[in-house]
This record gives C-alpha cells, structure tokens and sequence, in this order.
C-alpha cells in the first residue's frame, strides 16, 4: 500500500514530529510505500504579516489545498494519514481527500478538534470548558493563549472547521493514542464506531543493565504546567534526594532559586539522554494537564525504570493501578501527594526495581514497534479493503 503522511511541522522540532518521522520509518520497514506533505511553521510567526496569514490560514489555506490535492494526484496513495494541519494545511484540505476517494486516518496526538489550544489547560489546570458547551467561545472569553489575536484566531479555525464538518464528514478513522482521548471524542459527538486507539511505540533497550540508580530524574519543558514547581517544592522539603531535571527552560522564575540538591542538566541529546535514564532511580511526571501520550514514560521503561505520574488523562491507563501498576499514582496538583509517592519509591529500591521490571514487560508487550505497527497494518489494510468499490 501506498501512505501519504500529512504534517505541518511546528517552530521548533517537537514529540509530534518525532511520531511522524518514526510513523514514515515504521511503515517502510513493514513494506509499504511512504509520501509525505510537510509543511513548516518555523519562521512564520515572527512578524505581524506572519501572525496575520497564519490566523487566515488556520480557517482556510487555498495554498495548503492545493498541495493535498496535487499530492493526491502525483502520488495516487491508497490512504492519507493526517497528523496536524494547522496552520498552513487546514481542515479544509480533507476535502481533497474525499473528492480523490481516498480514505483517510487522522492520529490524534492532543485534544486540538475539541479545544482550540489542544491542551484541555486554562489557568495552569485542565479545563474542558468547549468540549461541555459544544462551541469554543470559552476559548476567547478566557484568553486561552494569553493573546487575542491567537485565541480569536485559535477559535474560529476550530469553529469553522467543526460547522463545515471538515473532520466529521471526511476523516474514516480517528486514530487516538489513548482511551482517555477516545471517551473525549465520543464525548464531542464524534461516532464511536469510527475512533480506535493506537499508542505510540518504543522499543526497550537491549541488554540494558537494570540498576537502582542515584537520584529523581525528570525530563521535559521546565514550566508550570509540567509541574516542574511542584517538584521543585518537594526537593526542598528533602535536602537528602538528588533530583535532576533535563529540558529546556520554558518559566525562567522557577530556575530563580534552584535548591542545592536539584540540578537542570539542560537539554540532552540522544547519548546523554539515554545515560540519564539508566542513572535514575525513576522518573516523576507531575503535569497539571492531561498531556497526551507522554514518551517519557515509556523512554523511561525501556530503562526498566518506573514512573511517578498524576492520576488523570492518558497518565492512569498508562501507568495503571493494582497488580498491573508499572509506577506510582498520585493526586494531581497535589504536591504533598506527590511527596509521599517519591519518598515511596526512593525509601523502598526493592519496590522501585520491581516496578520498573514490570515497566519494561509492559513496554515490550504493549508498546513495542512490533506491536504498534501490526495494528497499523491491521488498520491500513482493513481501511482500503472497506474502500474498495
């Protein structure tokens, strides 16, 4: 079969745009022929004309619509797999797609068709404001984006789109990475018979030596919403534990006063990535939203690491609870809840190894390349078999 992978990268290169590129690496690897139409928003929003065309573009982009439509016709694929179309492709571009007959499988990475923002967050907490209302005008009465242009225009892209149907009418399958997301979409009206789940994969590292490891490791954006001041509190309530925080700084006022015992590695590449995994004792996750599939817990697990993380959103189904459980759950936004599940885990090594052996056979048996990519095959040929006249 023939794929056309569809993405409009963002500014900088993020977890998004790692799933696409994997996605084009994984479908060659199982045989079949692989398309792409990427575009960029790198550059685009940094003048006023770029700001404004994005806007417009978002609602309608005649130039994105042409090049669905000329890919179609150039590359004649049996499927179209849609992963951001915002803002230099928009939704209106789907309708090349139905025009061509060519199904087409959208992977939802965030809660973007039924939140302007696609983060389910106002306030630092999460918010499903627009999804209970049915329309996004909660969007522009709160200033989601702390502008107005950007939460006007954040809206009337996601409005128009839902009215004109653009997803309803044109997208055959709605590929979640989570049930979390699937119960969102059905909740939004989106049919229930037409949404599947489809995680996405890591492979576990081979002949990784599982060890106790020596401090509290944390890896993604330094910002708020990650919780990462929830965790800078419980650092300094326990002067005994060495955490270490990798990413990049987002909110500069929590790096202000960093307590002796937390070090911000920065951001580290694949080499020292990995070798802050294997030195972690587990990894503590506390976002104050949802998030969508965060990889840092199945990086972690390829590790035989276990992970700490907040009981709500795609976070429980992942990290489970009771038997099946592969790391601790805690109350979200709760830091003393979070306290007591890190002081658990790093008082008790015989329990934070076991945890992470179950993470990593988890890992291989749910979350593996194998895995995912058989469903996908699964999916692919399922989807052209029912488009066949």
């Amino acid at each position: 079969m023939k794929v056309l992978l569809v993405h409009n990268d963002y500014g900088k290169y993020s977890g998004e745009e790692a799933v696409v590129d994997k996605m084009a690496t994984m479908l060659s690897e199982m045989g079949h022929s692989v398309a792409q139409l990427r575009m960029t928003t790198a550059g685009a929003r940094e003048s006023i004309s770029g700001k404004i065309k994005g806007f417009v573009s978002g609602i309608y982009c005649p130039s994105g619509v042409r090049a669905m439509r000329e890919a179609i016709e150039r590359e004649k694929p049996d499927v179209v797999n849609v992963h951001n179309l915002y803002p230099f492709i928009s939704p209106a571009a789907l309708r090349e797609c139905k025009k061509a007959g060519v199904p087409v499988v959208m992977t939802i990475h965030n809660f973007r068709l039924i939140c302007p923002t696609g983060l389910f967050m106002r306030d630092g907490r999460p918010c499903e404001l627009c999804l209970e209302k049915g329309n996004e005008w909660g969007c522009v009465r709160y200033n989601c984006e702390h502008s107005a242009l950007k939460s006007i225009g954040y809206a009337a892209r996601n409005a128009v789109a839902r009215l004109k149907r653009h997803y309803a009418d044109c997208v055959d399958t709605f590929a979640c990475i989570t049930d979390f997301q699937r119960q969102k979409l059905i909740k939004a009206g989106f049919p229930e018979e037409r949404i599947i789940v489809i995680p996405n994969s890591v492979d576990a590292i081979e002949n990784a030596e599982s060890r106790p490891g020596d401090y509290v490791a944390f890896s993604g954006r330094i910002s708020r919403e990650k919780g990462v001041d929830m965790i800078m509190e419980v650092a300094r309530r326990h002067p005994e534990i060495s955490f270490r925080l990798a990413g990049a700084v987002r909110d500069k006022e929590l790096v202000e006063d960093v307590p002796d015992n937390v070090e911000l590695t920065g951001y580290l590449n694949a080499r020292e990535l990995a070798e802050f995994y294997a030195n972690a004792r587990f990894i503590v996750m506390a976002s104050k939203w949802y998030e969508g599939f965060p990889m840092t817990i199945l990086e972690a697990a390829s590790y035989s690491k276990a992970t700490i993380a907040p009981d709500h959103g795609g976070f429980t189904e992942i990290i489970g609870k009771g038997c099946d459980a592969i790391g601790e759950l805690f109350t979200p936004g709760d830091s003393k809840s979070l306290e007591l599940a890190i002081m658990k885990l790093w008082n008790d090594q015989t329990e934070t190894l076991r945890l992470g052996s179950k993470a990593k056979q988890k890992l291989i048996s749910h979350y593996s390349t194998k895995v995912i990519a058989s469903m996908w095959n699964n999916l692919i040929n399922k989807i052209t078999t029912d488009a066949t006249p």
